[in-house]
């Protein structure tokens, strides 16, 4: 199977190639900066770089890029920074997300590509009755108003559960919300909800990155945990031992 994975140098996106690899999938990975990648990486003759910022390809070549591709598995995030944050583009994650659907609709394959889009428990799925606390609904506003990554992020995840939807012939798709990002160095055990089983504000768990990246590699090559999370926005804890 081939993959492509953008945001491949983050630190989540990174464990996921990794885990690509170990499942001895094809991965291409589009980065601006080849250079930071493990040197690993760019001896590795399962894994295509290609240099470019995903928002900059023209349509053409986007979809040349998709055009072999099984799977696209998207972990793009804000850099925690000034410009990271406030800057531009402030529609990074949605942007491309729209971008690579469309160019995966354009190359109209009859066997559906799978997208799995990394995005967080802060955010509703608004197809599921999902209770939240007044006072966490207030934050939540807050944030909408005062940090432009977390509006990202629910757009992103809107345009896959209305634009997309569940009948679209070309792509199906799975959103995976993790809670607080942790590093942790191997795969450890973890937990898969339908819907967040905390407060995401008020009393967050944990999930390391690395199980993220095992749980978003499992769902492209395992064709059964795949029908089971499609169409979903499913949460991901690691186990407290």
């Amino acid at each position: 199977m081939k993959v492509l994975v953008v945001g491949a140098s983050g630190a989540t996106g990174s464990k996921l190639v990794e885990q690509l690899l170990i499942e001895k999938h094809k991965v291409k990975v589009i980065v601006r900066s080849p250079e930071k990648l493990p040197e690993s990486w760019k001896t590795n003759e399962a894994l295509e770089v290609i240099s470019a910022s995903v928002l900059e390809l023209s349509d053409t070549e986007m979809q040349e890029i998709v055009s072999n591709c099984n799977a696209v598995a998207s972990c793009l995030g804000h850099n925690l920074t000034w410009k990271g944050i406030y800057g531009k583009p402030r529609r990074l994650v949605t942007d491309a997300t729209q971008r690579l659907c469309d160019a995966i609709n354009a190359n109209n394959h009859q066997t559906p590509t799978k997208f799995v889009l990394m995005n967080t428990t802060g955010n509703r799925n608004r197809d599921l009755n999902e209770p939240i606390s007044f006072a966490q609904k207030c934050v939540i506003g807050l944030l909408r108003m005062l940090l432009p990554p977390h509006v990202d992020n629910e757009k992103a995840a809107d345009y896959l559960r209305t634009q997309i939807g569940q009948n679209n012939t070309s792509i199906e798709w799975v959103t995976v919300r993790p809670d607080g990002l942790i590093n942790e160095v191997a795969v450890s055990d973890y937990e898969i909800h339908p819907s967040p089983t905390r407060s995401a504000i008020f009393n967050a768990g944990k999930v390391s990155r690395i199980n993220v990246g095992h749980f978003m590699a499992s769902l492209i090559h395992d064709n059964n945990l795949w029908t089971k999370w499609k169409g979903q926005m499913p949460v991901i804890y690691s186990k407290l031992h």
